[in-house]
């Protein structure tokens, strides 16, 4: 089987289409390739490559593993190299393609892209001399199975997917309003990686849309490629008169347009494909469920003791449902139980680095996370926050967690932190004894009862120290005592 017939036949669906084959198949092409780097070994080495960077862009946001983003560090230097080299030798058929027998400024293109095809070939030769085949190799072995972790197919899957397709078809309506180069290159790539975690990750969805997005993709794609070679026709002083830099340049205007009016057909109006596909996608209130799981998981490959987190997650919860209401009037209304809930889960992320200032390292983790569909900028600050302050010292004036804060969101963070400490400190062995807590106001007290609650071990001790913050925020003591499991019926 030859290397193209091989491609040909992962994109089938057949069981070559995972990580692993994509990963082997980038060696086979890098031995193919460096022979003479012709045109159709140059565009297969750079699809095996496209393919393990795009499904490791999409599994970076679920997995927390640094190899997925040394993986795509790896291929990026030759990955570059290669497009340079492809977009020449795409250059050169363009130019046989729309030049007429004789036409100096086309001999002129010609010349200009076989000294530049000749030059890219050295660079493309010497990335794939840096490129660390043996690094790649143990990537080979161990990403694929990480990878396998999460099913392909899943909501998840979906949820990314509409993140991708959002962010395109944002850069679609910039696009149908503008008439500049910028506009459609940002769309071309908007609309790859929408195609990318489709292609990758939503098998059933792809079948369906495989050829639709290939040809836009294609259609876009010959939009940069005329682009491209207008800009480098000019800048080479190809064209020896007036005329012929009109007659080259009318004709490079009608190839361009007739694709974008081609995709405008496909793509505005009634038979628009942007809502099909929205349609397969999450809507409403799951889009936020999901944006939870999909940080959940992320969670989960980092935390030590994942059921400790999500017990802590009840007991935080139970407790933000049972407190007082406190909520200064006029100001804007959060999401304050869905942050809690949020912050609980992942309180201890930062244990992948080590037990010592852990809660700091949680809130670097929370902070530097791309925010998914569903959770804004502002939450996921809240969140991080409110994680860094569920253990360690009080939260004070002048910290740099707390920076940049009003007032009212100081309240949040300090009053969600408080309860995150205390529902953290009801499970300090992590044993799961404390299945219920409930909080109620009594005699100038905060009274919290907890199912399974014993004064006299060293989880009280740990209650005791935790409640400060809490009663800071509430301006009165907290009173802990055991409360007596229900009797069922």
């Amino acid at each position: 089987m030859t290397a193209s017939s091989a491609i040909s036949t992962a994109k089938t669906g057949q069981k070559e289409h995972g990580l692993a084959f994509w990963m082997a198949r980038v060696l086979e092409e890098c031995e193919r390739a460096s022979t003479d780097f012709a045109p159709d070994p140059v565009h297969d080495l750079r699809v095996a490559l496209r393919r393990c960077r795009s499904m490791a862009d999409g599994l970076m946001a679920m997995d927390p593993e640094r190899s997925w983003k040394q993986m795509k560090k790896a291929g990026k230097g030759l990955f570059s190299r290669l497009g340079e080299l492809r977009d020449a030798q795409v250059m050169e058929e363009w130019v046989s393609k729309l030049s007429a027998p004789g036409d100096p400024a086309a001999s002129a293109l010609l010349q200009y892209l076989a000294g530049r095809e000749s030059y890219l070939k050295q660079q493309a030769a010497e990335a794939l001399q840096d490129f660390d085949s043996k690094q790649w190799k143990k990537w080979t072995a161990s990403l694929p199975r990480r990878a396998a972790r999460i099913r392909a197919g899943s909501d998840i899957f979906k949820h990314l997917a509409l993140e991708r397709w959002t962010e395109a078809y944002e850069l679609h309506r910039r696009a149908m309003r503008s008439p500049s180069q910028a506009a459609w290159h940002r769309l071309r790539i908007g609309l790859k990686r929408f195609r990318y975690i489709v292609e990758n990750f939503l098998p059933e969805q792809h079948e369906s849309w495989s050829d639709d997005l290939k040809e836009l993709q294609d259609l876009l794609g010959e939009v940069h490629d005329l682009d491209v070679l207008w800009a480098t026709a000019v800048q080479v002083s190809a064209f020896p008169d007036r005329d012929s830099r009109l007659r080259w340049h009318k004709r490079i205007l009608e190839e361009r347009n007739h694709r974008i009016q081609t995709y405008r057909g496909k793509m505005a109006g009634k038979t628009a494909l942007w809502p099909v596909w929205r349609a397969e996608l999450p809507a409403g209130k799951p889009i936020q469920l999901l944006a939870l799981r999909r940080l959940k998981l992320w969670a989960s490959l980092l935390d030590p003791d994942v059921k400790h987190s999500s017990h802590v997650a009840r007991l935080a919860l139970q407790l933000y449902d049972s407190l007082p209401v406190k909520r200064r009037a006029g100001t804007q209304r959060v999401d304050e139980r869905g942050i809690l809930r949020l912050a609980a889960l992942l309180h201890d992320v930062g244990m992948s680095e080590g037990n010592k200032g852990h809660h700091k390292a949680t809130h670097r983790l929370i902070r530097n996370l791309n925010p998914p569909l569903g959770w804004s900028e502002g939450e996921m600050s809240t969140a991080g926050i409110v994680a860094r302050y569920h253990r360690g010292v009080l939260p004070r004036a002048g910290q740099k967690a707390l920076l940049g804060l009003t007032s009212h969101q100081r309240l949040v963070a300090l009053k969600l932190a408080g309860i995150l400490r205390m529902a953290n400190a009801f499970d300090a062995d992590h044993s799961g004894r404390i299945q219920r807590v409930e909080a109620g106001q009594q005699n100038g007290f905060l009274v919290v009862a907890a199912q399974g609650y014993n004064p006299r071990n060293r989880t009280a001790e740990a209650v005791a120290a935790a409640r400060h913050l809490l009663e800071t925020v509430y301006r009165c003591p907290i009173l802990v005592k055991a409360q007596r499991a229900k009797l069922k019926n």
